[in-house]
This record gives structure tokens, sequence and C-alpha cells, in this order.
């Protein structure tokens, strides 16, 4: 599949991380904290009603993401 960001993926997708954008930095350096790093698989488990935010599983932990956090994440859906 081609390469699109984390925001485009559907509850129940599972995503390989491939890039997360340079900017902003500080958002870049939190998710990386949290595990969201290039070579991380993401599972998407439930976005609310409205679409905002996304629950997603990287590893063992659980996250509560905005979509607009999650366009900086390129992603390949497996």
């Amino acid at each position: 599949m081609n390469p699109t960001t984390l925001a485009n993926a559907q509850v129940g997708d599972v995503c390989l991380v491939t890039e997360i954008a340079q900017e902003p930095v500080e958002l870049r350096s939190r998710l990386y904290a949290l595990g969201v790093i290039p070579g991380a698989s993401i599972q998407i488990l439930r976005v609310a009603p409205l679409g905002d935010p996304m629950q997603i599983k990287v590893g063992a932990t659980l996250l509560s993401m905005r979509k607009t956090d999650a366009r900086i994440i390129i992603v390949q859906i497996q």
C-alpha cells in the first residue's frame, strides 16, 4: 500500500510507522518518548463519534491522539 498519515487510518487497521515529520519539534519529541517511532507498529482501536480523538495501541501502551497530531505520522497500512 501507499504511505498515508495515521489520521487517515480506520478502526482495526494495523500501521507501520515509516516517518514522522520534522515539525513541530515538541510533538515529535513527545511521540518518540511514547514509543511512536519509525518502525513501530500501531493499531487503531477506536475513533470518537465525531472523528476526534482516536485511541491507538503502540506495543502494550494505549494512547489517545488528536487527528491534528496524527497527521504528522506517516504510516504504511498493513
